[in-house]
């Protein structure tokens, strides 16, 4: 393994993170679109208002909004969402197609449209949907449509950008063809549930310093495929605690369209963000990771289904402290699940009740080869894993000198080249090996490693170094 010399390839993600400027109302163009606008008289409700729960909704046909691909429609639209709001109402879009460009939001609209017939598809005047210090809205059942049109990247990261938003809800939307992110939220909280979005040339969903004053941000339900660069990214500008919570999702088919070794490719990528949970999430054939904590302490990563990732399945990553890492099922990938970097503070983790197969190594690749079930480095307990399949080793413990406190116990390990690789460097701290059985190691069932090369013959049969105990395991 070496993952601790990389740190300078992976450092390029804090190259990214500049801050998506804010937008107003005035950078809607509204030149060349409809201006016919009724209003709501001042004492009176609208002609066809409809109870919705405990909110009202308001036609967009008591506006004269009707669907139409041939006229842009924002300057209308975005009168009749100021109205509606302003009375407390919802605005209500019946099924068709609706061209806008530089929608904005104001605090507590609402826009609902019909599940699955209502299509918000954006014209191309540089900015999509918005909203900026806007609390409480909400956005239900729309296909928002970016049509692969190029978005302004001046003024705004996504086709649609919310920011400095509290209280938003965002519920069984389908957001495609972005040209850059599908939905980019920054300092947001709130609720995205069983949407969709698919085919964004960059992420399909970035959140940035997500607001964790008001009940952070849940994540929960839905699809996200087809991304050019990553599935979900959870990052903060500075080091801090997030507490962002991902469960249920399905990610597929996420590609590596800008290169680089790790920032691109990942189904969840989380950087500098505590006390992140992803839990019970399907994710297949990404790039690199299917879920990459870097820099991320305290990260949980449960029951989650990862096939075919790239790379390193689930990955902890440089400077943390704290990953739990449990009850996954990993089939297809480079490694199975990395703990590392100690040399850059990575550590303290345990990684429990994990299924690992069908490994691979990467020949091509000159370093980073892989084709190991676990691997660790410092404060960390490796128990009750089955492991099957690794071409490398099932699991890799320390890189050199950088070891220290490692327990690996009760641990099922099947049809490995090697079954635990253990560094010997002298410089190495302490590491417990009980009660693992190993069957079918054609590399031997426990060997000192000096970085990725075994040294010596089989621990088993031989004196350890002393840095190693070793108890109760079984070679079959």
């Amino acid at each position: 393994m070496t993952a601790s010399p990389n740190l300078h390839r992976r450092a390029l993600l804090g190259a990214g993170l500049a801050a998506a400027p804010l937008l107003t109302a005035g950078h809607a163009n509204a030149a060349s679109r409809s201006t016919a606008v009724p209003t709501l008289s001042a004492g009176k409700a609208a002609p066809v208002a409809v109870a919705a729960g405990d909110a009202t909704l308001v036609p967009a046909a008591a506006f004269g909004i009707t669907p139409s691909t041939d006229r842009d429609q924002t300057t209308a639209l975005q009168a009749a969402i100021d109205q509606a709001t302003a009375k407390g109402l919802g605005l209500s879009l019946p099924p068709g197609i609706y061209l806008f460009a530089g929608l904005q939001l104001r605090p507590g609209s609402r826009l609902i449209g019909a599940p699955g017939h209502t299509v918000l598809r954006y014209s191309g005047a540089g900015v999509g949907l918005i909203a900026a210090a806007a609390p409480g809205i909400r956005l239900e059942h729309l296909q928002i449509d970016g049509a692969n049109l190029p978005l302004d990247r001046s003024r705004t990261q996504a086709l649609i950008q919310i920011s400095d938003c509290r209280d938003i809800n965002l519920t069984g939307l389908h957001i495609k063809s972005s040209a850059a992110n599908g939905l980019h939220l920054l300092r947001c909280a709130g609720r995205i549930a069983d949407s969709r979005i698919e085919g964004a040339a960059d992420a399909g969903l970035r959140s940035l310093d997500a607001d964790m004053l008001d009940g952070g941000l849940i994540i929960s339900g839905g699809v996200v495929t087809d991304c050019g660069d990553n599935g979900i990214l959870v990052w903060r500008s500075q080091h801090g605690r997030d507490g962002t919570r991902i469960s249920d999702v399905a990610i597929a088919r996420i590609g590596n369209r800008s290169g680089g070794s790790g920032q691109y490719g990942n189904g969840i990528n989380v950087f500098r963000s505590a006390d992140v949970g992803v839990v019970n999430c399907r994710i297949s054939d990404c790039a690199y990771s299917a879920i990459r904590g870097n820099a991320s302490s305290n990260i949980q990563m449960l029951g989650n289904h990862v096939a075919r990732a790239g790379e390193v399945a689930l990955y902890a990553e440089f400077g943390f402290e704290g990953a739990l890492i449990a009850n996954n099922i990993i089939d297809g990938a480079a490694t199975g699940i990395a703990v590392a970097n100690f040399r850059e503070g990575g550590r303290l983790a345990v990684v429990q009740g994990n299924l690992i197969r069908n490994l691979v190594r990467r020949e091509h690749e000159l370093v980073d080869k892989r084709g190991e079930g676990i691997v660790v480095e410092a404060d960390a307990v490796v128990s009750s894993n089955v492991i099957e399949g690794a071409p490398t080793a099932g699991i890799a413990i320390g890189w050199g000198p950088h070891l220290r406190d490692v327990v690996a116990t009760g641990n099922l390990i099947r049809a490995s080249t090697i079954g635990i690789a253990v560094s010997g460097d002298t410089g190495a701290g302490k590491c417990l090996l009980a009660n693992n059985m190993i069957s079918g190691a054609t590399g031997g069932a426990i060997r000192a490693m000096d970085h990725g090369k075994p040294v010596g013959t089989d621990l088993l049969s031989a004196t350890a170094p002393k840095h190693i105990t070793m108890s109760g395991n079984i070679v079959a």
